[in-house]
């Protein structure tokens, strides 16, 4: 038995009691939700691409802030609470907005096509975000429908000056938003295919797409498609690592 200290990982910022204020279905992919309340006082979210926990009961049962053991957050049994990381839309005063992609069996994707205005929640945040690189000349943009909400903000703030390839893998065709303007920016929207592993197509993608010195990569999506990326990137294009951003936001389930 080994006698070596465990590690203990870098304790998140604290959970903030909020209350849903109101929903909203963005398409049939996505549900909105706004919840605010007075401990978002304090909560800043200055870079794009943030994130924030977002805390729900689990169904059936009442609300409980669940305690940091060192490693993670745990509910008074023991059990790990319905706790999921996402991309805040948008920060006014005492209101969060958060877009939350609608599928069948998802906790808080459930728990978001039926919350009533009242109903408790908390945020613990925010996560690190983008940084843009004013030394580059164009940015490629890959993620699939979870990524949108991160990569609406990267177009607010990304140099008109800069050229922006953006590709989105969406699955059904009215689930596409639309983006803000940027003048150099592409959009494509690339139709998930049943047979393929999720983010084929933003593989196909990238491995398409020139990356030269002046090209920064931020991808999100789906971990094991995010790791292909990553894979082509660094071991077969030599693409310096502070070149990209790319994030596994979920896994697909184990049978």
């Amino acid at each position: 038995m080994s006698d070596a200290p465990t590690r203990l990982r870098r304790e998140p910022p604290p959970l903030r009691r909020l209350a849903v204020l109101h929903t909203e279905p963005r398409s049939v992919r996505m549900m909105r939700v706004v919840v605010g309340g007075v401990e978002l006082e304090g909560l800043e979210l200055p870079e794009p691409a943030a994130s924030v926990r977002l805390l729900i009961p689990w169904p059936g049962e009442s609300f409980e802030l669940p305690t940091w053991n060192g490693n993670e957050f745990l509910l008074a049994d023991g059990r790990r609470p319905a706790l999921r990381t996402f991309t805040p839309v948008h920060l006014d005063d005492h209101e969060l907005t958060i877009d939350i992609v609608r599928h069948p069996g998802g906790a808080i994707a459930d728990w978001a096509e039926t919350a009533l205005p009242g109903d408790p929640c908390a945020v613990s945040g925010p996560g690190r975000g983008e940084t843009i690189d004013e030394l580059a000349d164009r940015y490629v943009l890959l993620g699939d429908e979870t990524a949108i909400p991160a990569i609406e903000q990267l177009l607010r703030v990304i140099p008109a000056s800069m050229e922006v390839d953006v590709h989105l893998e969406i699955e059904h065709p009215d689930a596409r938003l639309v983006l803000p303007d940027h003048p150099s920016a592409t959009v494509m929207w690339h139709p998930a295919v049943d047979t393929e592993p999720p983010g084929t197509s933003l593989r196909r993608a990238i491995a398409s797409s020139p990356v030269t010195g002046g090209t920064r990569v931020w991808a999100a999506g789906e971990a094991a498609s995010m790791q292909a990326i990553r894979t082509h990137l660094f071991d077969e294009r030599a693409t310096p690592r502070s070149h990209t951003t790319i994030r596994g936001y979920w896994k697909v389930p184990r049978s």
